[in-house]
C-alpha cells in the first residue's frame, strides 16, 4: 500500500488546515441542515441554484460536527487546552496493522492514540446524516445543473476538491480500521466527487486506490475495472505495478492470454519492473514454453538503450530465476562492463552464488551417500565462495548505508564458514561482521 501509506502525510496536513477552520458543534450543524434541507424541499427556492449551494455546505458541516476540532497528529494535551471535556465510555488496547494504540469509545466517535499519545485515526460512529458526502456532491451537481450564469462555479470548484480529500481520508480511515473493502467504495466515491462538474478532474490515487484495496479484499472484478481505469488515465503506479496486479487478476481467473498480453504491454513500458519481470517468468513456467519471447523483449529494450546497465541486471535476474546460471553470471559480468559504478550487477551476481550455496548445503544435508555428500559439500564451499567477490565490490561500490548493511551480513555469513582457513578470511568476517552490526 505504498501509495495510501504516502496519502497519510497529505491528509495530516489536511487535518491540521480543518483544525484552523471553525467546525460547527453537533446541535448547531444538526439544526442548520435541517433548515437547508427544508429550503430544498420548498419549491420557491429548490429552483436556485444557491439553495443547493447552501445544502451541500451543510452536509459538509454536518459530516465535520462529530469530530470537531480534532485532528490525526493532536495529542492530549491540546485537546485539553482546546477545551475538549468528552469523557470516554470506555477504553482499550487494540492493534492496528501490527501497531499497538489505545482505543477511547465515545458517544458519536472513537478516538485511536499511539504510544506518543497522539490521535492516529479518527473514527465517527453516530453521524449526523448517513452518506453526507455524497449527499453534498449530488447537491452541489444540482447547483450546478440551475447555475445557467456559472455565479456559482468558483465556490462549487472549492467545495467540490473539500469533498474529494474528505473522502479519501475516509477511505484511508476505513483501510486503518482493517476495513478494506469499505476503503475502497470510499476511494471510488473520492474519485468519482472530483469528477463532478464543474471541476471534472481525475483524481488518480483515488481510482488506483480503489482497484488495490478491491485487490485486497478479493473483489477481482472490481479490481480490474479500477485498474483498467487506471491505464486508461495513463497512470501505471510505481514501476508499472497497474499491469502487474492485472496480469495477477487474470492468473487467478485463468485467463492465460490475458495475463500473458498484459504482461508484455507493461514489460515494454517498464522493462525495468521487477514484478513485471517475475510475473513473465512465472507465467512461461507454468504454461511449460521456453522463454524465447521474453528475451526477446530484453533484446529488443538493449537495442533501444545499449548502455542501459540495469536491462543486463534484469536479464541476469531472469537467467537466474530459470536456471541459468552461468547466462545469468555472462548477464551480470555484462553490466559491470558497461558501466563498473552500477553494483546491481555485483549485487545480483553474488545473491545468485549466495542461494545456489545454500541449495547445495541443504541437498547434502539429506544425503545418505558418502560420496554424493562429499561432492555436494564440495560444491557448496565452491559457490559459496564465488560469492564473496562480488559482494565484496558491491560493498566498496555503494554509498547507501542500507545496501551496505545488506551486503555486509551477506559477506559476514559468507566468511564465517572459511574464517579457520586463513587469516585473511578471518579479518573479513571481523569487518563485515562489525559493518552489519551497525
Amino acid at each position: 500500500m505504498k501509495k495510501i501509506l504516502l496519502t497519510v502525510i497529505a491528509l495530516m496536513t489536511l487535518f491540521a488546515a480543518n483544525a484552523q477552520n471553525e467546525v460547527k458543534s453537533v446541535p448547531a450543524a444538526t439544526k442548520s441542515l435541517a433548515n437547508a434541507k427544508e429550503a430544498v424541499n420548498n419549491p420557491k427556492k429548490n429552483t436556485k441554484a444557491a439553495t443547493w449551494v447552501k445544502y451541500g455546505q451543510a452536509l459538509i458541516d454536518a459530516y465535520n460536527a462529530p469530530a470537531g476540532d480534532l485532528f490525526v497528529g493532536m495529542g492530549e494535551q491540546e485537546m485539553q487546552l482546546l477545551g475538549f471535556n468528552e469523557k470516554p465510555v470506555s477504553e482499550e488496547s487494540v492493534t492496528l496493522e501490527g501497531v499497538p494504540f489505545t482505543k477511547k469509545v465515545f458517544a458519536d466517535k472513537n478516538l485511536y492514540f499511539n504510544a506518543n499519545g497522539q490521535v492516529a485515526v479518527i473514527e465517527v460512529t453516530k453521524p449526523i446524516e448517513e452518506n453526507a458526502l455524497t449527499m453534498a456532491i449530488e447537491a452541489f451537481s444540482k447547483a450546478y445543473e440551475l447555475d445557467n450564469g456559472a455565479k456559482t462555479v468558483k465556490d462549487l470548484t472549492a467545495a467540490i476538491k473539500t469533498v474529494n480529500e474528505k473522502l479519501n481520508s475516509e477511505a484511508l480511515t476505513k483501510y486503518s480500521l482493517g476495513n478494506i473493502a469499505g476503503a475502497s467504495v470510499c476511494f471510488e466515491k473520492a474519485a468519482d466527487a472530483l469528477a463532478t462538474a464543474p471541476v471534472c478532474g481525475i483524481d488518480t490515487n483515488a481510482v488506483y486506490n480503489a482497484g488495490l484495496t478491491a485487490f485486497m479484499a478479493g473483489n477481482l472484478d472490481r479490481a480490474k475495472t479500477f485498474f483498467n481505469r487506471s491505464l486508461d488515465n495513463k497512470y501505471y503506479g510505481t514501476d508499472g505495478e497497474v499491469f502487474y496486479k492485472l496480469s495477477e487478476i487474470a492468473d487467478r481467473q485463468n485467463d492465460t492470454d490475458g495475463c500473458k498480453a498484459i504482461l508484455q504491454q507493461g514489460f515494454e513500458m517498464f522493462p525495468q519492473s521487477q514484478s513485471i519481470l517475475i510475473g513473465l517468468i512465472n507465467y512461461y513456467v507454468k504454461v511449460g514454453q521456453g522463454a524465447d519471447e521474453l528475451f526477446s523483449l530484453l533484446d529488443k529494450a538493449k537495442k533501444n538503450d545499449p548502455k542501459n546497465a540495469s536491462l543486463y541486471y534484469v536479464e541476469g535476474n531472469a537467467h537466474k530465476n530459470l536456471g541459468n546460471i552461468e547466462a545469468a553470471s555472462a548477464a551480470y559480468d555484462k553490466c559491470f562492463e558497461i558501466d563498473p559504478a552500477y553494483n546491481w550487477g555485483y549485487i545480483g551476481k553474488g545473491i545468485m552464488f549466495y542461494e545456489k550455496a545454500i541449495e547445495y548445503q541443504e541437498l547434502a544435508s539429506k544425503e545418505m551417500d558418502d560420496a554424493k555428500w562429499n561432492e555436494l559439500s564440495k560444491k557448496f564451499e565452491e559457490t559459496l565462495k564465488g560469492c564473496i567477490e562480488p559482494f565484496e565490490k558491491a560493498y566498496e561500490l555503494s554509498s547507501d548505508p542500507e545496501i551496505k548493511r545488506t551486503v555486509s551480513e551477506y559477506l559476514k555469513n559468507a566468511c564465517f564458514r572459511f574464517r579457520t582457513e586463513s587469516d585473511e578470511f578471518q579479518q573479513k568476517y571481523d569487518k563485515y561482521a562489525a559493518a552489519a552490526a551497525e
